[in-house]
């Protein structure tokens, strides 16, 4: 469960824009939140010139952007001269993830779940075809751990989470590979469904059913159950909790199992209502 981002190679010399994700060029804001977010990728910091080369723009113009972001609070330079993020980002970052509303409701059942089964429990929403983790508990024991990460994404059609909550938003044939398009589903795993037929298919059972799973379909040797949540709809779910296990050490079965007891520490949150 690893946080990805890529981008487009590196622009001829010369030219003054870098190529954004839909291929038109960076220009003004897109060109700064480009750096933003490539920023945000070293904790420990980056060079200019490691800037430069991954977004793809010459250096004058990367560094007019984090000059920018410097001027903001949102980037800062060390000692050594390498670029952060600044102070204010985090500042603005962390006091938003506070306040979304679910937060403080959704941690306490993170915390239980983690605890009960000593496994990492997850907190996820949808974004298009990706899931946003918005919160995440590690068990309080164990050596081997996730490294999913809180804002981090993985591809819908290979989680738990994912398929449980595209269960509730595509439920024919049709709408499934209209959201697929003409974008081939990512195989993340030998295991992980690679068709329109075979996802709707699942969706459909995990609609019977009432919860999602992930057998090793995103990553090797990683399972996973998954239920809605009603955070913010009495209808709709506004996500879904997980308990994401290694398989050798909480096998799949033993999570299902385990439904019950899983529901009951979800409590009303995870129950529809009017």
């Amino acid at each position: 469960m690893k946080l990805t981002q890529t981008f487009d190679a590196p622009t001829a010399p010369g030219t003054e824009d870098a190529t954004g994700a839909d291929g038109g060029r960076l220009v003004g804001s897109d060109r700064v939140l480009a750096v933003l977010k490539q920023l945000a990728r070293y904790p420990d910091g980056a060079r200019l010139e490691e800037l430069t080369r991954v977004i793809g723009s010459p250096k004058p113009t990367v560094h007019r952007a984090l000059a920018a972001l410097r001027r903001a609070g949102l980037a800062d330079q060390d000692v050594r001269g390498r670029y952060v993020l600044g102070d204010e980002f985090l500042r603005m970052a962390f006091a938003h993830h506070e306040a979304r509303p679910e937060h403080l409701r959704i941690r306490p059942v993170l915390q239980a779940l983690a605890h009960r089964f000593g496994e990492t429990s997850h907190y996820a929403v949808l974004d298009g075809r990706e899931v946003v983790y918005r919160a995440k508990v590690d068990p309080p024991t164990g050596a081997v751990r996730l490294t999913s990460t809180v804002g981090g994404r993985n591809p819908a059609h290979s989680t738990g989470v994912g398929k449980l909550l595209l269960a509730h938003e595509l439920a024919t044939r049709e709408a499934v590979e209209a959201w697929i398009g003409d974008t081939p589903l990512e195989r993340r795993t030998p295991r992980t469904l690679g068709t329109a037929a075979a996802l709707h298919h699942e969706l459909r059972a995990t609609r019977e059913r009432g919860y999602g799973l992930d057998d090793g379909e995103n990553e090797p040797g990683v399972n996973c159950l998954s239920l809605p949540v009603y955070a913010t709809s009495p209808t709709t779910p506004s996500g879904a909790v997980s308990i994401s296990a290694l398989a050798y050490r909480t096998p799949l079965h033993a999570l299902v199992g385990a439904l019950d007891e899983i529901r009951a520490v979800l409590g009303p949150l995870g129950e529809p209502h009017r």
